[in-house]
């Protein structure tokens, strides 16, 4: 096989610091307990960590650190199910072109149980038509926006738009799934916060946490036992333990936990620093390539994200082509955004997506180009057979 160059990180971390994997394997040989079900020092050693972790994730982030708004579940979707689910029939709920299924397929279902749901246009470049989040707003309860585009890579202004959504009345659902450890957001103005941990913060697939603004409405998505209030047939109020039904992924919140300690070593914004000069180098020889498309705006403050598509060969064969023949390793389809991919004109077989990580260096973007050329140079001989 080809030297590994692995340009998937949009979809997860699948390679990491070494402490990360450390932390989980010390967690599960060390201590081992659930945190909040046991008065003895396994469990109380677990707890201390789930603390520590809760405040070191919203300080990372830039959010207040009171531990009891970082509420933990397995990953984003399972965030933004929560807050969605906790509207009324007769609220409104407004969407965008930008958004994940993670957004839209709740908000479909919503849509049919007395929710009214209106969808702010956006244009291919990945930016929201302001007089279109204008007429959305209007008598609306709550926005969703996506910090960045998963498919384009572009950054949404997060902070002026929750500004506006505010202003209107509306509360506002900010999905950070790829842009937490990648960039520094402006969440200031963000009622909830829904983070994914297996991508930016580099931590193991199925964790993740809600962020929650003190006094933000929410009802539990699930409903079940939380080491406390035990005779109690309702939720307990108070947060976190109103939405942490169940055994908490202990292990997982420990890789967390090391993944965010290096990545306040190393500094966000010095690796998105580093990150846009390859994402520069990545989209310009990209679009050099003859027959190539590049669809992600040339943005350096955007996530590491750049798609593109050939006119002479199929998404799906050149990822195949890339991997097998080039070690490139990306992800072609429609990215679970099919907004996106309509205003991209890319509905038919999608787009392959490169996306950048915290070990992607300068060879990783090189042999992707070269691939590209070889295999679109020859479309009859780029699918092995």
């Amino acid at each position: 096989m080809p030297a590994d160059h692995y340009l998937d990180f949009a979809a997860t971390s699948a390679l990491r610091p070494p402490e990360v994997a450390d932390a989980v394997a010390d967690f599960l040989r060390d201590c081992g307990a659930t945190p909040g079900r046991g008065s003895h020092h396994r469990a109380l050693d677990a707890g201390r960590m789930v603390f520590r972790t809760r405040r070191a994730l919203a300080r990372l982030l830039g959010l207040h650190e009171e531990p009891g708004q970082v509420v933990f579940g397995a990953h984003a979707t399972q965030a933004i199910n929560t807050v969605l689910g906790s509207l009324d029939p007769g609220q409104v709920l407004v969407v965008t072109d930008l958004d994940h299924n993670a957004v839209l397929r709740p908000a479909h279902h919503l849509a049919g149980a007395g929710i009214e749901v209106r969808r702010v246009a956006a244009d291919p470049r990945g930016e929201l038509d302001p007089d279109s989040l204008e007429r959305a707003l209007d008598g609306a309860d709550l926005l969703t926006v996506n910090a960045a585009s998963n498919v384009l890579g572009s950054r949404l202004p997060v902070g002026e738009i929750a500004q506006r959504a505010r202003s209107a009345g509306a509360r506002v659902l900010v999905d950070t799934a790829q842009t937490a450890g990648h960039l520094v957001d402006d969440l200031a103005g963000a009622d909830y916060v829904a983070i994914t941990g297996h991508k930016g913060l580099l931590a193991p697939q199925g964790i993740g946490a809600l962020w929650i603004r003190e006094g933000a409405p929410i009802r539990p998505l699930l409903r079940g036992g939380t080491g406390g209030n035990s005779l109690d047939r309702e939720m307990p109020a108070a947060l976190p333990d109103r939405l942490e039904a169940g055994t908490l992924n202990a292990p997982g919140i420990a890789g967390l936990a090391a993944g965010i300690d290096w990545l306040e070593r190393e500094g966000v914004e010095a690796i998105h620093r580093r990150l846009s000069v390859l994402r520069l180098r990545l989209h310009d020889g990209l679009a050099g390539v003859a027959g190539v498309r590049v669809l992600s705006p040339r943005d350096p403050a955007g996530a590491p994200i750049v798609t593109a598509v050939s006119d002479r060969l199929d998404p799906g064969a050149l990822a195949h082509g890339l991997d097998r023949r080039f070690g490139v390793q990306t992800r072609s389809g429609h990215h679970c955004a099919p907004e996106v991919h309509r205003l991209l004109r890319t509905t038919r077989a999608g787009a392959v997506r490169f996306s950048l990580g915290w070990c992607s260096t300068e060879a990783d973007v090189d042999r992707a180009v070269e691939g590209v050329e070889a295999l679109t140079a020859f479309p009859e001989r780029s699918v092995p057979r």
